[in-house]
């Protein structure tokens, strides 16, 4: 990290991919979708806090399950006439359908966890009862 004044430190792309353990590639994917936009010394590039900023942003929004897109959609709208108040509207929106969605996989999941829990428990019985004896082998 170089060190100028508080508001202008600048990183390089080593820097900033080991901070937010990312790849430099994921860096360099970022900038050709638009949501960096690093200067450049030569083919050197150097990042600012706002791509800093952006970048914790874009992980978050990868967390949450969005695509690169609509991450670019939520600083489309903070950068224009609408400001925050549409790209809260528009986070708000999409943070209700993801808890919907999770929920339902949630649902999806604990549904399939009791379905092996069950067959785990009938194949261990069987096996039990095939080990004394109680149960006879079927062939074929």
């Amino acid at each position: 990290m170089n060190q100028t004044e508080p508001g202008n430190r600048t990183y390089s792309i080593g820097e900033l991919a080991e901070e937010f353990g990312v790849t430099s590639r994921a860096l360099r994917l970022y900038e050709e979708e638009g949501l960096l936009d690093p200067e450049r010394e030569g083919t050197r590039r150097i990042y600012n806090e706002r791509n800093r900023v952006r970048l914790r942003l874009i992980l978050r929004g990868k967390r949450l399950g969005w695509s690169l897109s609509e991450i670019r959609e939520s600083f489309d709208l903070y950068d224009s006439d609408h400001g925050e108040e549409a790209q809260l509207e528009l986070m708000l929106d999409k943070l209700c359908k993801r808890h919907d969605m999770l929920v339902e996989q949630k649902k999806d999941i604990d549904n399939a966890l009791a379905d092996v829990e069950r067959l785990t428990n009938d194949a261990s019985q069987a096996l039990e009862e095939l080990r004394s004896g109680q149960r006879k082998l079927r062939h074929g």
